[in-house]
């Protein structure tokens, strides 16, 4: 029970606590908001590949384009999903489940990363032209 007899999530009146309604309102704002990115990354990327289409490297462009905007919005999705976790309802099951979301959108991310650069995040990247490498 919390301080005024009422569970701790609700104040007298029984209404959830304000700050946990607002924290799950902002991480529902900030998935929107990775949603969009990630929408509006497809909707540019496709947009410049079919105005750039007859160049060599259009599609090589767009993907990595794409990629990017699938990275940040990803970005966005994790930090909504931590948001409401940590500060809406914190629970061991809930903690255990963001914990497999942050795993296989990681996994994602790097395997776009890769796909992108053509690199692991944590080698460094050769200055030199892949046929100039040996």
């Amino acid at each position: 029970m919390g301080i005024y007899g009422h569970p701790p999530d609700q104040n007298r009146n029984g209404d959830v606590e304000p700050f946990k309604a607002a924290m799950e309102a902002v991480g529902t704002g900030i998935d929107a908001a990775g949603v969009a990115v990630i929408v509006a990354g497809a909707v540019y990327a496709s947009a410049v590949f079919l105005i750039r289409r007859a160049q060599p490297n259009a599609y090589t462009l767009y993907r990595q384009t794409l990629g990017r905007a699938i990275l940040l919005g990803l970005e966005f999705l994790v930090a909504g999903d931590i948001i409401r976790t940590v500060a809406v309802s914190p629970t061991l099951p809930n903690v255990v489940v963001l914990g497999a979301i942050v795993l296989i959108r990681t996994f994602l991310s790097t395997s776009l990363q890769l796909e992108i650069e053509g690199s692991w995040p944590w080698q460094k990247q050769s200055k030199l032209p892949p046929s100039a490498n040996g």
